[in-house]
C-alpha cells in the first residue's frame, strides 16, 4: 500500500502500510499520537494515545495508562481522506512517522494537508 500526501499543491507518495501521526494540543500543550493503517478500503485509525488529559482531549472509554500515555482503540469508520489544517495555535505542525523516518506537515498557519491511500 501507499500513502498519498497532498500539501502545497503537490503530491508525495510513501510506500507504507502503517504510520503514526502526532501533534501538540493547542490549549493543553500535551502530545497526542494516532497510529493509522493504509488499507484498500481507506485509512484506518488503529490506536490513539494522549500524554495526559484536558480540554477536548479526553481519552477513550477503554483507555489504559501505559508508561504515562493513555492508550485506546477508537472506533472510527475507514476514512477516505484525513485533512489537516494549521491553526497557528500549536507550537508546530503534525509529525508523520513510519519505518523509513519522520516528516513535519502543516507547520505554517493556513497550510492544508490531505492524507489518503493512493489509488
Amino acid at each position: 500500500m501507499s500513502l498519498c500526501i497532498l500539501a502545497g499543491g503537490k503530491v508525495t507518495t510513501l510506500a507504507l502500510s502503517m504510520f503514526t501521526l502526532s501533534w501538540t494540543h493547542s490549549v493543553q500543550k500535551t502530545e497526542w499520537r494516532e497510529t493509522w493503517a493504509v488499507t484498500p478500503a481507506g485509512l484506518e485509525l488503529r490506536q490513539a494515545e494522549v500524554k495526559g488529559s484536558g480540554a477536548g482531549m479526553e481519552p477513550g472509554p477503554d483507555a489504559v495508562l501505559k508508561d504515562g500515555w493513555w492508550v485506546w482503540h477508537p472506533t472510527l469508520p475507514q476514512q477516505q481522506r484525513v485533512s489537516l489544517a494549521a491553526s497557528g495555535m500549536t507550537p508546530g505542525g503534525w509529525r508523520l512517522c513510519h519505518t523509513g523516518g519522520c516528516m513535519e506537515l502543516g507547520a505554517t498557519v493556513g497550510d492544508e494537508v490531505a492524507l489518503s491511500g493512493c489509488r
